[in-house]
């Protein structure tokens, strides 16, 4: 008769509670991850794997009000994200970002730069396919962001 009572509760439970999700890491899986923020950004370059520059990134994050808190690093590089893998890019590299300014149409937008690459694969690789450098952040300027975030042709 307990029995009964019990496995006649546990189906009225479980008919009432909604489904849970699965916890299960839903992350797709990357060549390489910034482990701090969970996608493939970095602030640096990558040296120890050769990759092909697939263009430049440019995101604008910006803040709902004038009394919102600067966006954080892990809302920027995850925008950063978003139009890097849009490329078909395995990683950005050399992201820099800086303060959030006030403009006209924005109450506060932080701009963020970097450079969306693919790395080379093991074919490439055998067929001595040479890797790229991308270049560092203190030489980043307007024009070679002007045609950012474009996935690039195929030749």
């Amino acid at each position: 008769m307990k029995f009964r009572l019990c496995a006649a509760a546990l189906v009225a439970v479980s008919l009432t509670v909604p489904a849970l999700p699965v916890l299960a890491d839903d992350h797709e899986e990357f060549v390489v991850v910034n482990e701090e923020v969970g996608v493939p950004v970095f602030p640096y370059d990558i040296t120890d794997k050769p990759y092909k520059i697939v263009g430049p990134v440019s995101a604008g994050v910006r803040k709902a009000t004038i009394f919102s808190k600067e966006p954080s690093q892990d809302k920027i590089y995850n925008e950063v994200w978003e139009r890097g893998e849009k490329m078909g890019a395995d990683a950005v590299v050399n992201v820099t970002y800086g303060e959030s300014k006030v403009s006209l149409d924005s109450w506060g937008k932080t701009r963020a730069l970097g450079i969306a690459i693919r790395f080379l694969t093991e074919e490439e690789i055998a067929a001595g396919v040479e890797g790229e450098t991308a270049p560092a952040p203190e030489t980043f300027d307007k024009d070679m962001f002007k045609d950012a975030n474009k996935k690039p042709q195929d030749d």
